[in-house]
């Protein structure tokens, strides 16, 4: 007779969660199409998700207008069209130049960096501010080398990327269509999958999610577009090269909280240090500026307390997220933090809260 207590149920089933995923391990090949299926549909999906946040607002507006829903979503269609009609005729050309450019100068770019480097490394005045025995000047200049010669190689894996670009662009639409049409039913339908007893708790969370995400998306594509306008007019007025490029750079890496505005003003001071000295301090001035701009008086307004999480959190989140999906990891990791910190709350009121209380007394 086997012993029927609470310790040796738990017991159990971790055995046998554990067995089932060692086996499933023997038998990856079964699930290797499954897995190739996921990882080509992942980044649709998270466009998908990205701008049903984004358009959602739109559509719902179109709708109280007395517009029906697919043709407020066909409506849009076309407005995005015509923008990107824009973008082709009037930003890419110049875009496209820009980077062609860049990948062109490179050798020349890091020889002249080199070279500016060397001399900073035989002014004295430098050589008494560095430790004695350190050249940090030195291995700047061969971790430059290093990246150029890694973004060379990605530059070879053109062909491959093109081909999941047209893959993305031909499933993208189709599923943001039907996010936008059916959105609103989501909800109640995943209700199904809880007891009738948690079905209100469960839609509140699920409210409350949606509601983060949408925050978190709509403020951030707000605030970091108009950090873009603002570090591209700056570039312009100093005359830093590439403006236009480093200003697209700045917006995608501001995505990551804390973290990106660092990383955005590499490339900018770098770029600003190869024309003049004095160029790379203007270039910062220009990004200090708008960053400030935007820190102290566009997020306060615009974004608010929606990123309720310690900056310190945010770096290890990040470091774990880099490390475990790379990129991905690096993009996902915070909304995922978000909607783990809103359901571990709710469980935790459900069926801790008390429980802990009780053991306080």
């Amino acid at each position: 007779m086997l012993p029927n207590n609470r310790f040796f149920r738990l017991t159990t089933g971790i055995v046998m969660l554990l067995l089932i995923i060692y086996l499933g391990t023997k038998v990856s090949f079964i699930f290797s199409p499954i897995v190739s299926l996921v990882s080509l549909l992942v980044v649709p999906l998270m466009l998908s998700f990205f701008f049903y946040y984004l358009l959602r607002p739109v559509v719902d507006l179109m709708e109280r207008r007395k517009i029906k829903r697919p043709v407020s979503i066909l409506l849009i269609y076309l407005v995005i069209a015509a923008l990107l009609f824009i973008f082709s005729w009037g930003v890419w050309p110049t875009l496209r130049d820009q980077v062609t450019n860049l990948f062109e100068n490179a050798p020349k770019l890091i020889s002249s960096l080199v070279d500016q480097l060397s001399q900073w490394r035989h002014n004295q005045s430098l050589r008494q501010v560095l430790p004695p025995g350190e050249d940090p000047l030195s291995r700047l200049s061969d971790t430059l080398n290093e990246a150029f010669s890694a973004l060379s190689d990605y530059s070879v894996k053109l062909v491959s990327f093109v081909s999941y670009f047209f893959i993305v662009l031909a499933t993208f639409p189709i599923l943001l269509y039907y996010m936008l049409k059916e959105g609103s039913k989501f909800g109640p339908k995943m209700l199904n999958f809880f007891p009738k007893k948690y079905h209100k708790d469960a839609l509140e969370v699920m409210e409350d999610i949606d509601s983060a995400l949408s925050s978190f998306i709509v403020s951030r594509v707000l605030i970091n577009v108009a950090l873009g306008i603002m570090m591209f007019l700056g570039f312009l007025i100093i005359g830093l090269p590439y403006a236009l490029l480093l200003a697209v750079i700045s917006v995608f890496l501001n995505f990551i909280p804390y973290v990106g505005a660092v990383a955005a003003s590499i490339p900018v001071v770098i770029i600003g240090f190869l024309e003049s000295p004095s160029m790379a301090i203007w270039s910062l001035v220009v990004v200090i500026a708008a960053q400030q701009i935007q820190d102290n008086w566009l997020s306060p307004v615009v974004f608010g307390k929606q990123l309720d999480i310690h900056p310190l959190t945010v770096v290890i989140l990040l470091l774990v997220g880099g490390d475990l999906l790379g990129i991905l990891g690096i993009v996902l990791v915070i909304p995922l933090y978000m909607c783990a910190k809103i359901v571990i709350r709710k469980v935790y009121h459900l069926f801790l809260e008390h429980r802990v209380e009780d053991m306080m007394e």
